[in-house]
């Protein structure tokens, strides 16, 4: 017979040393106390139903039985809650106070044994899933693009002009160099497949925009040394992959810049999954691709005196490939977005201070980094998603890095009066129907170009959208519903206003919108004394999208980041 509650004397003496009571009962003895009574309330009920029902000893005993089983119940609840207060007393950790309650679980009533999680469980409070029509079936079309395009704008940090070593009309192979910045010394930005260099479009003042390729039928690899990366020097393998290219995969915080090599960061961070709207399914893409995703791991290791962090999504089972992982410091996330956003899971599991320096790298790209070892190739071979309310059939397709859209999007639209957005809705890049995939993405979004403007938008009855505010509450109504949205920001800029709403939204021990006060007034003081180097502009988006004020919150805080790398 499963345990009908928790033992609250475990938990109090060996967790949390709570003081209640309350909690030193037995699970045995409560459960044999409920079943008595229970025993008795069902005998009661048969004799009522034989006829005995004008008996006032029944009708009192009946009434006896309830208010004690209310009793008991009352004793446990407040026992429970004098846990939970004791727990915040005492600061138990935030993934631990799973373990502060004696209420049952449905698992432990039914007798159930959940698999324990091989990492800590860290649960977010905050945040606000955005729901849309569009999610990508888990099926690979076998569509594949013509041209492929680097943009050094994908990459902050870099000379306006970096160094070309290519020019048009110029055969290349992938892995062969096509540019670098002085800045790093060593690091090449690398073809992502083989082709011909059909043309270098260039912006204002000269600045290079980007690198178009016309990528051959069967592409053809700049073969580089096979190694384990277990073998290997961390000199051997910091050479390895700023030759290759695959060095500016690995970024840098604070700032989100590409990695400096002459840097130690202190632990190195990969978000397994992504929370955003309409995310790429990474239990989906990465499967089957353990052994590369193992030499990944194997490689960054090599770069850090401290930890390579993991963090997946403990509601979801897990992939062979992150599941058979070694050798990475794994953490379970639970919560709505941005728990997916690495970021917050930084901020989550060792936050940044002044004078930290911490790397992270999408899970994609640590397979890219795996291959080069494995096979000797900087093969970006990757699943892009093609997602959006406007695309008839969203499904992924197998393609490389800085892939052409057109072909993705042929005879695939609801419509043509859409906007492409390479990466997610909230932090992605708007391109042309025939530009490219940018540097770090696996997504292409397609949503309705919202130029119509509703009157008195605010006010019901009105149409059904993702939004946090209770004048418009569908997402409060029907939490699990994706919508069919557009463009429209459903408002115009106004005054900035300290409304609480960011903190009501994002998972970190900080003040978004007093940071975001202080980069607008240039005050660099503050900006580091209200967490600047924490942040980057992908874990505030969220900020943005719920702004009442319609402000620019990414584009300010890249300026403050810019501002404040300049003055240090």
């Amino acid at each position: 017979m499963p345990c009908i509650f928790r033992n609250p004397y475990y938990l109090m003496i060996q967790k949390i040393k709570a003081q209640s009571k309350f909690a030193t009962y037995n699970t045995k003895v409560s459960a044999l106390v409920v079943a008595i009574i229970l025993y008795s309330n069902l005998s009661n009920a048969q004799n009522v139903a034989d006829g005995i029902s004008n008996n006032l000893n029944g009708i009192v005993l009946f009434a006896l039985t309830l208010t004690i089983l209310l009793v008991v119940l009352m004793v446990y609840v407040i026992s429970d809650k004098l846990i939970a207060l004791t727990a915040d007393k005492i600061q138990l950790p935030e993934n631990k106070k799973q373990i502060a309650t004696i209420l049952p679980t449905f698992n432990e009533i039914l007798g159930r044994n959940e698999k324990p999680l091989d990492g800590d469980l860290i649960k977010l409070k905050k945040g606000f899933n955005i729901n849309i029509q569009g999610r990508a079936v888990k099926e690979v079309a076998s569509v594949k693009a013509t041209t492929y395009a680097v943009n050094p704008k994908d990459f902050h940090g870099l000379a306006p002009i970096p160094k070309l070593l290519v020019a048009e009309k110029q055969e290349v192979k992938a892995g062969e160099p096509l540019f670098y910045d002085r800045s790093l010394e060593g690091v090449n930005f690398c073809s992502p497949v083989s082709g011909e260099i059909i043309e270098i479009r260039r912006g204002a003042k000269r600045s290079l925009e980007e690198i178009v390729i016309l990528a051959d039928a069967e592409i053809k690899f700049k073969e580089f040394k096979k190694a384990d990366p277990n073998g290997l020097s961390s000199e051997e393998v910091k050479e390895l992959l700023k030759e290759s290219g695959a060095w500016t995969f690995l970024r840098e915080r604070p700032y989100n810049l590409v990695a400096n090599p002459a840097n130690a960061p202190k632990a190195i961070f990969i978000s397994g999954f992504d929370s955003a709207p309409l995310a790429t399914n990474y239990n989906f893409t990465l499967q089957g691709l353990a052994k590369e995703f193992q030499a990944g791991i194997d490689a960054l290791r090599k770069l850090t005196t401290g930890k390579v962090h993991l963090s997946l999504d403990a509601s979801l089972k897990q992939n062979d490939t992150y599941s058979s992982a070694k050798n990475v410091t794994k953490h379970y996330f639970e919560g709505k977005h941005p728990a997916g956003v690495v970021g917050i899971q930084i901020h989550n599991i060792d936050p940044i201070n002044k004078g930290d320096i911490v790397w992270t790298v999408n899970p994609a790209h640590v397979i890219v980094i795996g291959r080069l070892f494995t096979e000797g190739r900087f093969n970006t071979e990757q699943l892009v998603a093609v997602v959006g309310p406007e695309v008839v059939k969203p499904k992924y397709y197998k393609t490389y890095q800085g892939a052409n859209i057109e072909n993705f999007l042929k005879d695939n639209l609801l419509n043509t009066h859409v906007r492409y957005v390479s990466g997610n809705v909230l932090t992605g890049k708007q391109v042309d129907a025939n530009g490219f995939l940018g540097f770090f993405d696996q997504l292409l979004s397609v949503i309705e170009e919202g130029d119509q403007y509703e009157l008195f938008g605010w006010l019901l009855p009105s149409y059904a959208r993702p939004s946090l505010s209770p004048t418009i509450p569908w997402s409060s109504i029907n939490p699990d519903e994706a919508f069919k949205v557009n463009t429209n920001a459903n408002g115009e800029h106004r005054a900035y206003v300290v409304t609480g709403e960011y903190e009501t939204v994002l998972p970190m021990d900080l003040y978004p919108q007093h940071l975001i006060k202080a980069i607008i007034s240039n005050d660099f003081e503050k900006m580091e004394g209200l967490g600047i180097y924490e942040v980057v502009e992908e874990d505030l988006a969220i900020c943005e999208f719920v702004c009442t004020s319609k402000t620019n919150v990414q584009e300010l805080l890249r300026q403050g980041l810019e501002y404040v790398r300049e003055q240090n």
